[in-house]
């Protein structure tokens, strides 16, 4: 994407305030609580209590880590994930991984399709597929047809949504000595029910597409900035996006994680102690809620759903696109008009005409979902095993190659993950 001759510039000067520096990460870490996220994590509160809240204190620096590495490898580098396998790595891997994120994110899309148009028919009624169809022609639209720069600022601000979660706690009972007693001492458990709950929370919680997202979008904050290069271009540049990037990805991955907390928890001291624990989709959650909780906690849980889902929807698509875009060697930037990047807004067209299609088959959602998780763990170990590759590769990352800090907590996320998928697949098999 970064065609930009490498002449060195003086180092760019963020002017204004905090807040309109965060971006990728912000917008990242808000889409990774999606209505599928939503529904994994309603599952584990309903199931297990406030069990599972611990799990939260450790994606929290595995997701940073990860995430930061992703960043880092756009900004330095000037090109997403996808265009660096291409020129680095053997094209049949680069091919697996793609077909494989294309697929987890159609069924994605799919689901938190699905989980919008039931929540919003929740709140006023009507056809639930009618809802689907209309939110993933607005979706559709809003990416191709409003200049990115704009675009992003509506993500950003879409991120609101998410204090839906925080606030419900105000309209239930908390008894905060016990959550602070099972999030430090939690009664942990080998049964297959519970490890497969925690291996789908590290699964929805580290996912691919949100590497290849936070990637490219600083290859398109890099593309939106006249004055700025690659880092390998302009070093000069480093000290300053790295502070950036750094703080943008800690705020983003920190509201993410808080956000799952709080569903965690309300679902804990609602759903489970009133012994509603088959909570299968986020809007399953939202009714349950009704008589427990009230309904000002059942109108921001579904309305949240719907706000998450309008997030993380063009997360999905366009991680896809830029996939797929990266691989072919397309041009591929929402920055450009749509008639001259037809290639990469097909691939969020398709993605997200056919997702929409999807709601319409006689699938269950769950197994869908399922599935979707299952593929999303497999490939995101091959995925940040070939980041970690590529962030100590001096010839993608200059002299920008990764300290030995963050380099211990990418590869322990790594770890982390290949241990979540393998059991993921204990579990399955136990089941």
């Amino acid at each position: 994407m970064n065609n930009k001759t490498p002449i060195e510039k003086p180092a760019v000067v963020s002017h204004g305030s905090w807040v309109k520096k965060l971006g990728p990460g912000l917008i990242t870490g808000a889409a990774d609580d999606d209505p599928s996220g939503i529904a994994t994590y309603s599952q584990a509160g309903a199931q297990f209590g406030l069990n599972t809240l611990w799990t939260l204190f450790l994606t929290f620096p595995l997701m940073v880590g990860i995430q930061i590495i992703s960043a880092r490898i756009g900004r330095v580098s000037g090109h997403g994930l996808a265009t660096n396998i291409r020129r680095h790595y053997p094209r049949p891997l680069l091919f697996g991984i793609v077909t494989l994120l294309m697929f987890a994110n159609t069924i994605n899309i799919a689901a938190d399709i699905a989980a919008m148009g039931a929540a919003l028919k929740l709140l006023i009624g009507g056809s639930p597929h009618f809802y689907a169809v209309g939110f993933g022609i607005v979706s559709l639209l809003l990416q191709v047809f409003i200049p990115y720069k704009r675009y992003v600022r509506v993500l950003k601000w879409l991120t609101l949504v998410l204090l839906a979660y925080v606030g419900i706690v105000f309209a239930v009972h908390i008894p905060w000595g016990q959550v602070v007693e099972h999030t430090a001492w939690p009664q942990l458990s080998w049964k297959p029910a519970y490890i497969t709950i925690v291996v789908a929370i590290f699964g929805t919680t580290i996912s691919p597409y949100l590497f290849f997202w936070q990637a490219s979008q600083e290859v398109e904050e890099l593309e939106a900035d006249p004055q700025a290069q690659s880092l390998i271009d302009a070093p000069n540049q480093a000290k300053a996006n790295f502070t950036r990037i750094n703080t943008d990805t800690l705020i983003g991955m920190g509201i993410s994680n808080i956000v799952a907390f709080f569903i965690m928890l309300t679902t804990a001291v609602t759903l489970h102690l009133h012994g509603l624990t088959d909570i299968q989709t986020s809007e399953q959650a939202a009714s349950a809620l009704r008589p427990i909780a009230g309904e000002f906690a059942f109108w921001l849980f579904s309305a949240g759903i719907i706000g998450t889902g309008l997030l993380a929807v063009p997360v999905l698509a366009g991680s896809a696109a830029y996939a797929v875009a990266g691989t072919f060697h397309w041009r591929n930037s929402l920055s450009a008009k749509p008639l001259a990047n037809k290639a990469f807004y097909s691939i969020i067209a398709a993605s997200t005409l056919l997702g929409v299609l999807i709601c319409f088959a006689p699938i269950d959602p769950i197994k869908a979902l399922l599935w979707s998780a299952v593929v999303n763990g497999v490939i995101a170990v091959p995925i940040m095993f070939i980041m970690m590759l590529m962030a100590s590769h001096p010839k993608i990352m200059g002299s920008f190659v990764i300290a030995p800090g963050l380099k211990v907590l990418g590869w322990s996320c790594t770890a982390a993950m290949a241990v979540v998928v393998i059991g993921m697949f204990w579990g399955l098999f136990a089941a």
